[in-house]
């Protein structure tokens, strides 16, 4: 979340008729944003995360955990310590400056920022996690002794209504509130105005409230409404977005899904092409890291038979109107609309020749008066028709002081579109008067249990990005695929049952894949593994954080080297080939053995053709390891864990329902888990080292 612009927010019948403004005035800031720019580069790769935590309340003696709604507190204290000096000696090696914290949508959420951008250096690499540490630390050290910072990703007893959920309580309003809620408060919104005013803007602009739905998790003893059809949800999950006639939860405001929390990483480019091309190569990875990622099984107190947000936030700000959803006939509006706000991204925008039409193909409505305007200021049809995409879009918010606005100076009325497009990836100019160049956003990801893990994924997708720019490789493949995988990506267990469309002959055919060395060497120090049973079907053993998990630093086991390396000479694409098959996540990730090295391979070609030392690389191991064994099932991912501690708590009656006091013992495990004072190997491994018994500074 950027600042926070101050003044006086219009209603949606105030803002209606300034859209055509706002969109002209953007195009304009855009535009000399782009004649500035358009041959300048930047300083390299710069990247930073952000990283959003809820604030806990819990009260012990009742075995009870709230969300505690003293953001505005929280973030005036945090902001008072980090310009103390004396903050400095507490900063870890490595970690250059000291971190940002900023509002989120929730009064419940804070959002950390590093202090100063991280380079794509591995020595820089391998100070991630104390850096997201001290972060966390420092939040710890400035709560109340009943409070804790924890990186869920969905609350799941948000907007129960069986009990209170929030400290202090906060009870729906359904006539004066901005989302008219049944289930949530006005005082679980952040207080700026700019929050309830989207808020209210998005259910006027609609013309409902919004309707949210995910399938319900059908138990043994859950009670299914009169009329739906239902059966135990122990076989193969369900399409993510449940079908007609199947039992959901509902929620009806933006809360439920601006109040979910995730991971996000932003580089900077050198050029605009070059954040044009990782762009589009990022936009087929996006589903796969969310399946990786997936922290979500619950949400409104029950489980769902869904392991990821995604459709909840995409559903929580879609503002379309009945005749853009293609329930009526177009009278009032003029498009069709495919999609939210807040979903997959629907146009690829590199000038690449292997950019091609046959892969653009689902609905995208255009803006034409916006396209023919870029396309006369010379520029190209890709990137004009990007940006005329996302200027289908109304304005949501605006405030009356800044209506009219200097358009060499400022870029508010082209943010007001761009930001409220919050698709999978996001292209983002440079901003005004600013050193900062050309950036692209990821952000797919959940947050992560830990500060590890968050870790984990920001340093693979880092790396990821330089093998694809290193690399020159192809991800392209049509977007109705990429779109498929979203939906099949949040599906239970996604990461270890489902298959994804995924690109199999990445390499340009000058860049034959035999001359690169895909093998994850130098590996960390030889540790014994240990056996654990993960399910009643599998018992499997526990990487240990060398490059292999069985042990033996200088051996490959005959599975693990046909996943991670290759003698494939040839990356030509036969002819008539599918150039994007189904694939398991492990194939996608660790490769088939065969022709693809899976994306793990390139990290490892790009990490092995630097000059590193080994130390560094096995430091950077630990990390990647985690991908890996989790590519493979041997490790799960956050919902798995979430949803296994529910179901097996001894207060779980096999009816779908999470508790009070299922919900503090699941929130209690997962500070204990990220602190290390907890072991969990089926979710991190044997080594896992915490934040130490106090978490504190």
């Amino acid at each position: 979340m950027g600042l926070l612009a101050l003044g006086t927010p219009l209603n949606w019948e105030e803002t209606k008729p300034l859209a055509e403004h706002i969109r002209d005035h953007g195009i304009t800031q855009f535009l000399k944003t782009w004649d500035r720019w358009k041959d300048n580069t930047g300083k390299g790769l710069l990247w930073g995360d952000e990283i959003e935590y809820m604030v806990a309340s819990f009260h012990d003696d009742e075995k009870r955990v709230l969300l505690s709604l003293r953001q505005t507190e929280i973030l005036t204290k945090l902001q008072s310590v980090t310009l103390d000096p004396a903050l400095d000696k507490y900063k870890p090696e490595g970690c250059t400056a000291i971190p940002t914290f900023h509002p989120e949508y929730g009064r419940y959420m804070l959002e950390s920022t590093p202090g100063f951008p991280f380079s794509g250096n591995p020595t820089s690499l391998v100070a991630v996690e104390a850096d997201m540490r001290f972060r966390r630390q420092i939040i710890r050290s400035h709560l109340k002794k009943h409070e804790l910072p924890i990186t869920i990703t969905a609350w799941p007893r948000l907007g129960v209504s069986d009990a209170v959920f929030t400290d202090p309580e906060t009870r729906p309003d359904t006539e004066k509130s901005s989302s008219k809620s049944e289930y949530v408060g006005e005082l679980l919104t952040n207080p700026h105005a700019r929050f309830p005013t989207l808020t209210a803007n998005i259910r006027q602009r609609r013309g409902s409230k919004v309707d949210i739905r995910v399938p319900l998790f059908i138990d043994e003893n859950t009670e299914v409404p009169d009329g739906m059809k239902s059966s135990l949800s122990n076989g193969h999950a369900t399409p993510a977005k449940p079908l007609p006639g199947t039992p959901y939860i509902h929620m009806d405001a933006m809360a439920f899904g601006m109040g979910c929390c995730c991971l996000q990483i932003t580089f900077q480019a050198w050029n605009v092409d070059e954040a044009r091309s990782v762009y589009d190569a990022l936009v087929p990875i996006a589903p796969i890291m969310l399946a990786l990622t997936a922290a979500s099984p619950a949400f409104r107190g029950q489980l769902a038979d869904v392991d990821a947000r995604w459709n909840v936030i995409a559903a929580s700000v879609d503002d379309r109107t009945e005749e853009e959803r293609g329930l009526k006939p177009l009278k009032n509006n003029k498009y069709r609309i495919p999609k939210s706000r807040y979903d997959s991204v629907s146009l690829y925008l590199s000038n690449d020749e292997r950019n091609k039409p046959e892969y653009h193909d689902v609905e995208a409505p255009i803006n034409e008066g916006v396209r023919r305007r870029l396309l006369d200021h010379g520029l190209d049809d890709k990137l004009s028709s990007h940006i005329a995409h996302l200027f289908i879009r109304d304005p949501l918010v605006q405030f009356s002081e800044t209506i009219d606005q200097d358009d060499d100076s400022s870029m508010d009325h082209f943010e007001n579109i761009q930001s409220t497009n919050w698709q999978t990836i996001r292209f983002k100019p440079p901003p005004v008067n600013s050193p900062i160049g050309w950036r692209v956003e990821f952000r797919s990801m959940e947050v992560q249990l830990t500060d590890f893990e968050n870790a984990a994924f920001s340093i693979f997708i880092v790396l990821l990005t330089r093998a694809i720019l290193s690399f020159d490789v192809n991800f392209y493949m049509p977007i109705s695929k990429v779109d498929e995988n979203m939906q099949r990506a949040q599906e239970r267990s996604a990461s270890t049952s489902q298959s994804f469309y995924f690109r199999k002959h990445v390499f340009p055919e000058d860049k034959p894949l035999s001359r690169f060395d895909l093998n994850s060497r130098p590996v960390s120090p030889p540790n014994p593994s240990t056996p654990i049973s993960v399910s009643p079907r599998q018992s499997i053993h526990i990487p240990n954080g060398n490059g292999n998990g069985n042990g033996n630093a200088n051996e490959y086991p005959k599975e693990a080297t046909s996943r991670s390396s290759s003698t494939c000479s040839s990356p030509v694409e036969p002819e008539n080939s599918d150039e994007a098959p189904e694939m398991t996540i492990d194939e996608i990730i660790n490769g088939d053995g065969k022709s693809f090295p899976g994306l793990m391979g390139l990290v490892n070609a790009y990490l092995n053709s630097l000059n590193v030392d080994v130390c560094t690389k096995c430091d950077l191991r630990r990390y990647l390891d985690l991908i890996k064994y989790r590519a493979k099932g041997q490790l799960l991912t956050p919902a798995t864990w979430i949803r296994s501690f529910i179901t097996s708590h001894p207060a779980y009656k096999h009816d779908s329902n999470v508790t009070d006091e299922i919900n503090y013992d699941l929130v209690k495990a997962i500070d204990e888990i990220e602190r290390g004072v907890r072991p969990a190997p089926e979710l991190l491994g044997k080594d896992h080292v915490g934040s130490g018994p106090t978490g504190c500074l």
